[in-house]
């Protein structure tokens, strides 16, 4: 044994075995033990536990004191079946709940996001606003006057009570902001109560706590035309994106619902949360090896549509495809249609002008009509010529675009051929390498307690949005007027003709938001301003016996004895309180009558005589007597006769 250490010794011992050094010396590790070791340490440096997501979807359609609503109990059908597809590990989904039924549910849902990562209540239903605070009306509620809904309805705050023990998010989604029968209908039992439109702005406390409405604070939101809301089928479509920030998933649907109502109906979204991605959805791991190029789908379905080359073709891949490269070639296509369509207005136009100056001149109409209509037919051949113009600027930009599009299109294609090969052979030195590092590890005999390389995770960059295109003049103008109408300070429709009513609409917008926009000319700058005022900015003016209720003038009521008054408020009527010019004036008439002569009337008796019984005449009197010793030979059988005046 001379010249053997005592370690050769162990190892010779232990050929099946490793050596650990420990501070009291060497310990023996069998091999099996040892890749148990290995295993553990993979497993503990793997993903991180799946986070827990929790959902309460409630819809509410047969209500007893209101007409049933079609489309909430399709809609939490819709958005519960989303929930548990995205893989929620608890989606409960509730439908025509009493406010019994309700509370418990909530009670129930407190339970399950005590430890739960995520929570999330989708509301569909009645909602209403009082005084600033929102509530959810349950199926069994009447809602006869305003007191009834604090015993009957369900506080938004209760639902946020429910979602708060969860760690990461609470999410409360309301479908909520329908044009509620109940309002009309509820008694008031203080006439300064107010009762708004659609439901009331709310800013959580919590962090991480965001709450969606359907329309925007003071706003009511449409069912559709389908079986499902478009805000619900907005959400189904975007929300269960993987990786998808929530914040952009919400901005998606806004336009989504704008689009498909007209602009009449807006989405908004309530709260804020971290600088971090929050998506409903993971993201899914990135696949390893050569990936097809993602803007493949999107040019064939781009070329498709130019083959079709129809407004209608455009618009259904704008709405695929809302951003991007091949979205600014497709919104290039819409001006060029845009503007062949203005052109043949514009020659439409031009040709019924100068059809009515033919007409004019045939009648031998005046020369004042004939010059007016020659005017028409100059402005609408000068339209006529712009719009012509304008077609072959649009046709030139259109083409410029194509030829930008084929050679990105094959700068592309070379980048990723040039990528693909670059990751291949990164690929391969980075296997050689891992051979070479565990050939080396495996000669050199290393201790176990190396760390293990940590895998660098992949973030997914997101695309800078594309600034969208600019909307046309009419367009623009037609949208501020949308909305000087929406904030109360237009009354007329809105036709993108810029007029003097919609300069004044724009002043008086200007006076009560504290703007100064040049009411000459509709902008961007205006329509962001307009959009940025959640409600009402002009005030409502009513005539003389109205008030204002909301955004209509509605009739001065007054109980018995009172009536409205000078300041259009009900006032107790006042009795008459005689003067001195009225006893005057009674006096007056008191002496004219008794100066006057008595007119004669009947007495009342009855004269009876040899030919019969009739009444006195008028101005005559019965006497009884003898006049001058004799009796009258009109004397009655008792000696009474008639004396007239």
């Amino acid at each position: 044994m001379t010249g053997v250490t005592w370690e050769e010794l162990v190892f010779a011992e232990a050929p099946n075995s490793l050596v650990e050094l420990h501070p009291g010396g060497l310990q023996v590790i069998p091999v099996r033990l040892f890749g148990l070791l290995i295993l553990a340490l993979g497993l503990a440096c793997g993903p991180a536990h799946a986070e827990r997501r929790v959902a309460l979807v409630i819809g509410n359609s047969a209500y007893k004191s209101a007409p049933k609503l079609g489309n909430p109990v399709n809609d939490a059908t819709l958005v519960g079946g989303m929930f548990k597809k995205a893989g929620f590990d608890s989606v409960d989904v509730r439908l025509d709940l009493n406010a019994t039924e309700m509370r418990r549910m909530l009670r129930e849902f407190a339970g399950r996001t005590r430890d739960a990562d995520m929570a999330v209540i989708y509301y569909a239903g009645h909602g209403i606003e009082l005084d600033g605070n929102n509530y959810l009306i349950p199926t069994d509620a009447t809602l006869e006057t305003d007191g009834d809904v604090l015993d009957e309805t369900i506080p938004v705050e209760r639902a946020l009570f429910a979602v708060e023990p969860a760690k990461q998010l609470r999410l409360i989604i309301l479908d909520a902001c329908r044009d509620n029968p109940f309002a009309k209908t509820m008694k008031r039992t203080l006439a300064s109560r107010a009762i708004g439109r659609g439901l009331a702005k709310v800013e959580p406390t919590s962090p991480n706590t965001m709450i969606a409405f359907a329309a925007k604070a003071g706003s009511t939101a449409s069912d559709g035309d389908s079986k499902n809301s478009p805000f619900a089928i907005a959400l189904v479509e975007h929300l269960p994106k993987p990786g998808l920030d929530l914040r952009k998933a919400f901005g998606f649907v806004r336009d989504d619902v704008l689009k498909s109502t007209g602009y009449k109906q807006e989405p908004y979204v309530y709260g804020s949360l971290g600088g971090d991605d929050v998506p409903l959805v993971a993201a899914k791991p990135a696949a390893t090896g050569p990936q097809a190029n993602p803007q493949d789908a999107i040019r064939r379905d781009y070329e498709l549509a130019l083959q079709l080359a129809t407004r209608d073709a455009w618009e259904a891949f704008l709405a695929q495809y809302p951003e991007g490269f091949y979205a600014n070639l497709a919104k290039g296509q819409l001006n060029k249609i845009a503007a062949e369509e203005t052109r043949a207005s514009a020659e439409q136009k031009a040709k019924a002008a100068e059809q009515e100056k033919t007409r004019l001149v045939a009648e031998r109409a005046q020369k004042a009509e004939q010059d007016k209509a020659a005017a028409a037919a100059k402005v609408a051949e000068e339209a006529r010529t712009a719009a012509e113009k304008q077609k072959q600027i649009e046709q030139a930009r259109t083409e410029a675009a194509e030829q930008q599009r084929k050679v990105a299109e094959a700068a592309a294609a070379k980048a990723q051929a040039e990528k693909q090969a670059a990751e291949k052979a990164k690929a391969e030195l980075a296997a050689r390498r891992a051979a070479e590092k565990t050939l080396a590890e495996q000669t050199a005999k290393q201790t176990a307690d190396r760390q293990l390389p940590e895998a660098e995770s992949q973030k997914v960059a997101a695309l800078a949005p594309v600034p969208a295109s600019a909307l046309s003049a009419v367009d623009l103008a037609k949208s501020v007027q949308s909305e000087l109408r929406r904030v109360g300070c237009l009354s007329a429709t809105a036709d993108g003709d810029w007029s003097a009513a919609s300069q004044r609409s724009l002043m008086l917008f200007n006076k009560y938001a504290g703007t100064q926009f040049d009411v000459k000319l509709a902008s961007v700058d205006v329509l962001d301003a307009l959009k940025a005022k959640p409600g009402r900015v002009c005030p409502l003016v009513c005539n003389f016996g109205f008030k204002a209720d909301g955004d209509q003038c509605v009739k001065i009521t007054c109980r018995a004895g009172y009536r409205v008054g000078d300041d259009n408020e009900c006032e107790k009527e006042k009795k008459p309180v005689a003067t001195r010019e009225d006893s005057r004036r009674r006096d007056t008439e008191r002496k004219a009558t008794e100066s006057s002569p008595s007119k004669p009337e009947a007495s009342g008796q009855i004269f009876c005589s040899s030919a019969g019984c009739r009444p006195v005449q008028k101005g005559c009197r019965l006497v009884n007597g003898i006049i001058a010793g004799r009796v009258p030979s009109n004397a009655a059988a008792g000696g009474s006769y008639e004396v007239c005046n």
